[in-house]
């Protein structure tokens, strides 16, 4: 090794001698042998070039596949392995220019000392040689800028990782600066500074723009974001024992269970009763076992385990590659965007006949991505509106035809059986409750105080309900708006063990939340709604011409205000309490219309499983 290190040394000591026997200047002598050497590895830079050029070209198919596979890295890294394969693609060819320029610095070290008088050291003798590591460190910074604007791989990196070589490069070069002879120094500036200008050269002569679509690198780097947005968040606390020993015994256990019938999937906790009037009609007609996974490991489903409703606990990692694998008739899912992102259609067992039941009854056209429903079999309809714009987008985009069941709501067929139990006698004072949205820019910071000051004067009783995760972050500002407005009687929520408030509360206040229907359509009473900006997960919904249920309903279920027309409140809440078109005849009459089979939803879905599941006995 020391021979061959030898014989790059001498080679580089002639070298560098004759370009200083030309020139008679040891700086423009290191200058020419910088050039040189540039000139010779042209080959290695092209090549180069052309592999960085490849890989951004490859980066839309290798962004889909982390959106596709999101959550699952062995998918992942066999997927883009096979990509490799397929445009003959080697991820180490971008290592080799490092490795060579390292074999030459060090080179470049040795011939210095043996081959010029460029030799002093600027730590050591100080005075103007102190100069050379600043300007080496110079050059590293605008090489390093150039490449971060230009260089076909680098610009498309992230801002941590451009700026984070930036500022090692440019330290780098400074420390190594004040070690190192000063020709050392001098050949590291001049390579930097060539390093920028052969790099506009090869975008001149093998532009990029030629071979990479841009406008494809953008929609999938937008895939890969919303399938970051949706996919498990890594809990930041961490399992306990019990917890993980749980899995892997429930994980085994459902994967040994043959001929399985039926799987409901619950992401955590509380989400049975979007399920509950549907199971238990399918329990109480037949000897079916329901086979329940939940990803919360203190799910309460864990309690009501029988002979024939069997709950399993399966983390989300674990049930990316489950639901790959799964064999059953049927699975019924709360969940949006199957196949999308990490939840996917089993791979082993093609029929499966995939179910969508909503938590709600507003648009899925606005409040889900454009595409959320599109790989479900069969899709539980709320009401007429709902079916309508599933329908019409099947139509508008050629979509396959989905199973479209009329259904109507469990949520708000069990809000209404919890109501005609709860309530008693009307109390003569009438109370008015306040519930925001979740969303960005909602009642509690657009005109909460507002809202109050006019409120307290109507003599009603005023209750603030905000939202459960507007309570955890905002406490503090929570805490100061119930002191300001006690004397006025102005009561301001933070449990949420009881929906009492909700159900007792003559009217609702709030602006884009769920609960405005869910509300109104089990107790009857009228909503008014402040158009605070809306929320709108699909910004093409309007492509389809249904008008979403969460648009029309506001000013049929209520009454809708602009923010600039707060000062009509009071005359808009007077209206509401007290006018027929508001009151529960006219309420019952637009839940009909819009809300399929009020209190018998589960006996409907109930129903459509148990027939499928003869259906697909009968194929077999």
């Amino acid at each position: 090794m020391s021979t061959i290190l030898n014989a790059i040394v001498d080679g580089l000591v002639w070298l560098i001698g004759g370009c200083y026997h030309i020139c008679h200047n040891y700086y423009v002598a290191i200058f020419l042998f910088t050039l040189l050497t540039k000139v010779i590895l042209i080959p290695l830079s092209v090549m180069v070039q052309k592999n960085s050029i490849k890989t951004v070209r490859m980066q839309p198919q290798m962004n889909h596949i982390k959106a596709k596979y999101m959550g699952n890295s062995e998918i992942i890294s066999e997927e883009q392995y096979k990509l490799f394969q397929k445009e003959k693609y080697n991820p180490f060819l971008d290592l080799v220019p490092l490795v060579i320029q390292l074999a030459l610095l060090m080179g470049v070290v040795e011939a210095v000392k043996k081959g010029t008088d460029l030799t002093s050291v600027p730590i050591e003798v100080k005075g103007l040689t102190l100069i050379v590591p600043l300007i080496a460190g110079i050059s590293a910074f605008l090489m390093c800028y150039s490449q971060n604007k230009s260089n076909v791989l680098q610009a498309e990196q992230g801002a941590l990782n451009q700026y984070g070589t930036m500022a090692f490069s440019v330290l780098l070069s400074l420390y190594l600066g004040l070690f190192v002879p000063v020709g050392v120094g001098v050949y590291w500036t001049f390579s930097n500074l060539l390093s920028i200008v052969q790099l506009f050269l090869l975008n001149i002569f093998i532009n990029p723009k030629k071979y990479i679509d841009y406008d494809a690198l953008e929609e999938s780097k937008e895939a890969l974001r919303k399938a970051k947005e949706f996919a498990p968040a890594k809990s930041k606390v961490k399992r306990k024992p019990e917890h993980i020993q749980k899995e892997k015994e429930d994980y085994k256990r459902f994967l040994s269970v043959s001929n399985m019938k039926i799987v409901f999937y619950s992401e955590k906790n509380g989400f049975y009763k979007y399920y509950k009037n549907i199971i238990e009609e399918i329990i109480r007609r037949t000897n079916i076992v329901v086979h329940y996974i939940t990803s919360d490991p203190e799910d309460a489903v864990f309690a009501m385990e029988s002979e024939q409703f069997k709950p399993y606990y399966i983390g989300e990692n674990k049930l990316i590659v489950l639901m790959m694998k799964l064999e059953a008739e049927i699975v019924v899912m709360t969940t949006p965007d199957l196949e999308n992102y990490h939840l996917k259609r089993s791979y082993v067992k093609k029929d499966i006949e995939y179910i969508y039941v909503p938590h709600d009854v507003n648009s899925s056209n606005l409040t889900f991505h454009k595409d959320a429903l599109d790989h479900f079999d069969t899709i539980f309809t709320s009401g007429p509106k709902n079916k309508a714009e599933i329908a019409e987008r099947e139509e508008t985009f050629g979509l396959a035809k989905k199973n479209l069941v009329e259904w109507g709501s469990g949520v708000i067929d069990n809000m209404i059986e919890s109501y005609e139990q709860m309530k008693d006698g009307e109390e003569k004072q009438k109370t008015v409750l306040i519930a925001p949205s979740w969303q960005k820019e909602n009642i509690m910071d657009s005109c909460i105080e507002q809202l109050l000051e006019q409120l307290v004067q109507t003599g009603h009783k005023i209750i603030v309900r905000p939202h459960p995760q507007y309570v955890r972050h905002y406490e503090e500002r929570i805490n100061a708006l119930a002191a300001k407005y006690q004397a006025a009687g102005v009561e301001v929520q933070k449990d949420f063990s009881s929906n009492k408030t909700v159900y007792m509360a003559d009217m609702l206040i709030t602006d884009w939340s769920s609960i405005a229907f869910e509300y109104s359509f089990s107790t009857l009473k009228p909503v008014l709604f402040i158009n605070t900006p809306m929320k709108v997960v699909n910004p093409d919904y309007q492509e389809i011409k249904e008008v979403p249920i969460d648009i029309e309903l506001r000013d049929k279920v209520g009454i809708s205000l602009e923010l600039s027309s707060l000062g009509e409140v009071n005359a808009s809440v007077d209206k509401l309490l007290n006018t027929e078109q508001f009151a529960k005849p006219a309420m019952e009459e637009l839940r009909n219309y819009y809300i399929y089979n009020i209190g018998n939803s589960g006996k409907v879905g109930a129903k459509y499983i148990i027939e499928r599941l003869m259906e697909k006995s009968k194929k077999k």
